[in-house]
């Protein structure tokens, strides 16, 4: 039960700025208020462990055909209706199995593994930023024993979360998950704070960009069209990654995306951008 003579605390990590009572969480359920102080509540705390291909984060032109230390806690700072994780991206403490491990036990793993072609470490699974101490603290060991950070994204969070963790991260997969306003809005998020965030990863680090076509919500032509030129406009060299969706959590009573409609968006990008891949075909 929280403790109302304690003031509560405004957590500025996203767009949310979650009003957090004392000994109660926010949105996302892995940031909370201790003693008038928002804190990290799923630090080191992880429920997801596996040593993945590079290829699956997905990362087509970072050190391809290479392995990552692939791990992850709970929680997400959005709500999206098609997530594929969200038995643990919807969860929080109570909800999920979780393990303590330290960064510099993740650190050590990850340098154990390079006989099996591991590269470093990467932050996934759920919304790895919720937890941005903890990647940032990590990033730092795994820097030190000269091996690589990877952070897949949605990319909703400001631009003090971005500084802290950019200085320690080699590449980015961020969600680009469409082009309008109104579409973000409807699944809890900001397209503005991500353009944001993609515009200044690109500048410290390699970033790639996936965008999940759903049918019927963002697989019209023109904002494929108006994603990919905006996309061109910072450096028409990022990659662009168009995956195809398939029925999922709240979304059961979808199809899965037409081929014929990836392969139409594909080449609509590809007028402008150099590298456009389809994925879960």
């Amino acid at each position: 039960m929280s403790d109302m003579r304690m003031p509560a605390a405004i957590c500025t990590c996203c767009f949310r700025h979650c009003r957090i009572q004392q000994g109660q969480t926010g949105f996302c359920g892995a940031r909370g208020n201790m003693d008038g102080r928002v804190i990290s509540t799923n630090y080191g705390r992880l429920t997801s462990l596996a040593l993945d291909p590079i290829e699956k984060k997905p990362l087509a032109e970072f050190y391809p055909g290479s392995m990552i230390l692939s791990c992850g806690s709970y929680g997400c700072n959005m709500n999206c209706p098609f997530c594929q994780n969200y038995s643990i991206s919807q969860a929080d403490s109570n909800m999920t199995r979780w393990t303590y491990v330290s960064p510099e036990q993740i650190a050590d793993q990850a340098y154990e593994l390079r006989s099996d072609g591991n590269i470093g470490v990467a932050y996934t699974y759920n919304e790895a930023l919720t937890g941005w101490e903890f990647v940032r603290d990590t990033a730092k060991v795994v820097r030190e024993r000269g091996m690589k950070n990877v952070i897949v994204t949605n990319g909703c969070f400001s631009e003090d979360v971005l500084g802290a963790v950019l200085p320690y991260t080699d590449a980015f997969n961020i969600d680009l998950k469409g082009f309008t306003d109104d579409w973000y809005m409807r699944i809890g998020g900001s397209l503005e704070m991500v353009k944001r965030f993609i515009r200044k990863a690109c500048a410290g680090a390699h970033v790639e960009i996936t965008t999940l076509v759903i049918p019927g919500e963002n697989d019209s032509r023109d904002e494929m069209e108006a994603l990919s030129q905006w996309i061109a406009d910072i450096d028409s060299s990022i990659p662009l990654h168009i995956t195809r969706f398939f029925p999922m959590y709240r979304m059961t009573d979808r199809d899965a995306t037409d081929v014929d409609t990836m392969k139409t968006l594909q080449s609509i990008a590809r007028s402008h951008l150099k590298s456009v891949y389809l994925g879960n075909l």
